[in-house]
Parts: C-alpha cells; structure tokens; sequence
C-alpha cells in the first residue's frame, strides 16, 4: 500500500543547524530518497511561494500564501511503498525533520 509521508517543520530549521549537523541531515534525505520503498518525494520551495485557489460561485479566487498560518509548515513529502502503517511510520521517524521539532503526517494514498 502506499502513504505519503508530508514533512511539516519550521521554516529555516535546516539552516539553524551546525553545517555538520546540517550535512547529516541532508545526507539521511538522500539515501531515504534511495531506498526502494521511496517512491518518490521532493522538497517544496518556501510557504511565501505558495498560492491557494477555491472556486465560490463558478468564480476562480487566488490568494498568496500557505492555506493556514502556522509555526510548522508543508516543507516537502514522500510518497511511500510499505506493507502496512507500522511500516509507513518506521519510514516516517527516519524522516530528519521528526528529529529536529517537526513533524511527518502520515496518511494512506486512496487509488482513482
């Protein structure tokens, strides 16, 4: 089955690390990205970036900005391949940004 894994986080939490810390970091998001259970996955550019668009009254409406003002962030995701919930979560804990006050929602992909 698969579940995204969407990595939640403060924005900047990577650059308040040491460079060594920082370089551990980055290396884990890697040889995650290389494990055959990782489907595929990518970081997403800041929340500043972000535009939201509903539809109200066959109307097209646009806003800058991330859907919620909060702390933490959508930061990036990664769509996973596990047997079941418990592995999906053991996938998510190796996560660095788990580590470092953030967090990894994790939720079963539905098939169209």
């Amino acid at each position: 089955m698969q579940y995204a894994l969407m990595i939640y986080g403060e924005p900047g939490y990577l650059e308040a690390l040491s460079d060594a810390e920082r370089e551990a970091a980055y290396a884990e998001y890697f040889a995650f990205a290389e494990d055959e259970r990782c489907v595929s996955g990518a970081q997403l550019q800041p929340a500043e970036t972000a535009t939201c668009v509903r539809v109200a009254g066959g109307r097209t409406l646009m806003t800058d900005g991330p859907f919620a003002d909060t702390k933490e962030v959508l930061g990036g995701f990664c769509l996973v391949e596990a047997a079941d919930l418990d592995e999906a979560i053991e996938l998510a804990a190796r996560i660095p940004a788990a580590r470092f006050g953030g967090r990894v929602e994790v939720r079963p992909v539905m098939r169209f």
